[in-house]
């Protein structure tokens, strides 16, 4: 059996994802489950997809108020104990063609144990998602829960998400299916659409996917040399924000940012720029935060 696990907290728009489930065969056999801590506000949709197993989600003491993102999955994982292939997808987004059978059909098949499907978007800065996607590899060393299947064999070996994140659970969660041997199979095809929000939305997001990638690295104590050689701006940034200061005595230190402008030339240079000095400024607000 196919379980599909969405978590939401006040979306409307998750009545677009609802509704695509409802296609006729896009969902055939599969149990919905949504695990919404919107305290009754979406009770009307609840009406409308009266098929759809319900679950209202408190958050638990001393919470309220913050990211229960990783509670609500796990929420999630514990009402579908019984199925062979529990399928993430995030609230708001709208599903491709045939895209439950495309993602899970490996797992269901017994080849794979977790695969990840494409994202595209609309919204300020889609363009920053999608620079890549051509170059999507067969095998992923990552994955978010946007567009993700779980075989009941990985769920049960890699255990529950990592409540102690706010943003970057889904990440931590796949880094420990990858660190257990697991390979995560890439399907292009099994494409969701989500809007990404305005530049305001865009910039709360990826301050808060720095602080999440700066939590990964301490809880995972990855090698300076990792870091560097898989995603050197996320030392790069750091350091050039740091030194921003010499800027005062040689001016010249800013044309350092000239170097990612011309990389990123094709694709917007001022927002991959703007984009990186946000992701950096959260990335550091961790590392000082923990800082004794």
């Amino acid at each position: 059996m196919i379980a599909v696990v969405v978590v939401s907290k006040d979306e409307p728009a998750l009545e677009n994802t609802l509704s695509d489930l409802h296609v006729p065969g896009a969902a055939t056999g599969a149990d919905i489950v949504v695990v919404d801590a919107s305290s009754g506000r979406l009770e009307d949709m609840r009406q409308r997809f009266a098929d759809v197993r319900w679950i209202d989600f408190t958050a638990p003491e001393g919470m309220a108020g913050r990211v229960t993102i990783p509670h609500q999955r796990n929420v999630g994982l514990r009402a579908t104990s019984g199925a062979d292939c529990v399928v993430f997808v995030d609230a708001g987004c709208r599903l491709g063609p045939d895209w439950l059978r495309l993602l899970s059909e490996p797992i269901l098949r017994g080849t794979e144990d977790v695969t990840v499907g494409r994202s595209v978007g609309s919204g300020a800065w889609s363009y920053l998602y999608e620079r890549d996607a051509d170059n999507i590899p067969e095998y992923v060393d990552e994955a978010p829960t946007m567009n993700l299947a779980l075989s009941r064999r990985i769920i049960d070996a890699i255990g529950d998400f990592d409540e102690h994140f706010e943003y970057g659970s889904d990440i931590d969660y796949t880094w420990r299916i990858v660190n257990s041997g697991t390979r995560i199979r890439s399907v292009r095809e099994a494409v969701v659409s989500h809007d990404w929000g305005d530049r305001r939305r865009q910039l709360r997001r990826t301050y808060a996917y720095g602080k999440a990638r700066a939590r990964l690295h301490r809880k995972h104590a990855t090698p300076l040399r990792d870091v560097l050689k898989r995603e050197p701006a996320t030392l790069a940034y750091p350091l050039f924000i740091l030194l921003l200061p010499l800027a005062l005595v040689f001016p010249g230190y800013l044309l350092l940012l000239a170097i990612p402008a011309w990389r990123a030339r094709h694709s917007h240079p001022a927002i991959v720029i703007l984009s990186h000095l946000v992701y950096s400024i959260g990335l550091l607000a961790e590392i000082l935060r923990r800082s004794p």
